[in-house]
Formats: C-alpha cells, structure tokens, sequence
C-alpha cells in the first residue's frame, strides 16, 4: 500500500511528542527512575524490534498489510466468501481484531515462556509513554505472525487493516501515558476505551491487580469476561508499579534483553 509506513510513522512520531509534553504539562504520578536510562533502553526497544520486523517483513512482504493484500488478491478469509456492505466488514475487522490482541494478551500472562518475554514489557520500573514502545523482539515477532495468520483467516480490507494498526499504537501509547485527566471524564472515556488510569492497574506489582485489565483499545473485553478492575487496592500515586521482584536492572538495555532466560 503507497505510503504505508510514512502514514504510521508520521502518526506515531505525532503522537507520542504530544503525550510526552501532556506527560510534563500534567503529569499523573511523580517518577523517581533514571528517566535517561529508561527512555534510552525502551526507544532501544522500538528500534530492535523494528529491525526484526523489517527481517521477517522479507518472508512476509509487509507482514499484515500485505497479508490483506494477498487475501484480498486471492479470494482468502471469511470476509472474501461473502458480499458483505463495506460500512460492516470494517466495523466488524475493528472488533475482531481488537478481541484477538486482548487474547493474545491473556495469554502471554498465563503461558510460562510467554510470560517470561511479556514480563520485559511488565518490569519498567515506572509507567510513561515510553513504556508502549518497551517489547521484546521475540513478542513483537510472536504478535506479528499472529496478526498475518488472523487476517488471513478473516481476510478484511486493506484500510481496516492499517486502521487497526494505527490504532493499536496509539491507543498503547495513550493509555500507557502518565497524564492526568479529570475523574468525570476519565470515566466516560473508559466506557470505550482504556484510559491510562486503567491501564496503570495492569502495570501493578500485585498480580491480582495486573492480571486484570488486559486491553489495549477498547474497554468492552475485560468487562465482558470479569477481568475488568475500577480501581488499584491503593491510590494511583501509592500503587508500586512493575514486577514484585522490581529493581533498576531494567533501565539496562542488554539486561532486559536477557531478562526472558534470567531465573528470576
């Protein structure tokens, strides 16, 4: 698709700035990490994982955008075997994708080896923008090849696609931002989406509490299956967010590369 990835990147490079200034500007809890550290860390992140992506994109040419290509090109997914209104396959790819994303969630916390890659993500010791850039690369390869087999298997337009895609980056940029928002308005944005305060219980060092709230976009999936928690057992700015074990290691890069094969 022309001018795929400088749509993305635009909207992300957009998009983060601004939740960094809000992050300033009202900021929701105080931080006490290295931030240095941990931005330098998580951004390398993004840009490992990008590398990755960019390898595997050569077996997949253009990983899910391609893959609705060749589905749409080939008459492949339930989508293609019916003439559905443009106006319903779109809705309907929204919703399904985002479930399976909150799926797929679940489930990187409740497989041991999942869980060891996922909890790179969980062991920033704080909880800002730069934490929805923080993925190992073996997750962020694991996501994608998900997401090509899931559109095949739906075979949903080319510009639902890339919506969901754009919208999956920038909801976890949102509601991993420390910003704080009004208590009447966060809590009719929940009634659609995951704000940050919601979110942040899911970054708990508690696992009752962080293994709940599971969504990145839409706030319907935990709500539907009891895994939906209003608020953290102690106030947002009290509640100790990371990993039980939590320290400063994380901030390394190289040691939180290794942190998936690390007995901890």
């Amino acid at each position: 698709m022309d001018n795929e990835i400088l749509i993305r990147l635009f909207i992300f490079f957009f998009a983060f700035a601004a939740l960094a200034l809000l992050e300033r500007l009202v900021p929701r809890r105080s931080q006490e990490a290295n931030k240095g550290s941990r931005w330098r860390t998580n951004w390398s992140f993004i840009i490992v994982d990008s590398f990755f992506l960019r390898l595997l994109a050569v077996a997949i040419p253009l990983l899910a955008i391609g893959a609705a290509i060749d589905a749409k090109t080939n008459s492949i997914g339930v989508f293609n075997l019916f003439d559905w209104p443009i106006a319903i396959e779109f809705i309907l790819s929204i919703l399904i994708l985002d479930f399976a994303i909150w799926v797929q969630h679940v489930v990187t916390h409740k497989i041991p080896f999942l869980w060891r890659v996922h909890q790179v993500h969980h062991s920033d010791p704080e909880f800002d923008v730069s934490t929805a850039i923080r993925f190992h690369p073996i997750e962020i390869i694991l996501s994608m090849l998900f997401k090509v087999g899931l559109v095949y298997l739906l075979g949903p337009s080319v510009i639902a696609v890339l919506v969901f895609e754009i919208l999956l980056n920038a909801s976890s940029m949102f509601n991993h931002a420390n910003i704080k928002i009004s208590s009447k308005f966060e809590k009719i944005l929940r009634l659609f989406i995951v704000t940050p305060d919601m979110h942040r219980i899911h970054h708990s060092s508690d696992r009752s509490e962080h293994d709940t709230n599971y969504g990145f976009a839409l706030s319907i999936w935990d709500k539907l299956f009891g895994t939906y928690k209003v608020e953290p057992n102690l106030s947002h700015e009290e509640m100790e967010v990371g990993l039980t074990w939590q320290n400063d290691k994380p901030t390394k890069f190289w040691w939180s590369i290794w942190l998936p094969f690390r007995n901890k």
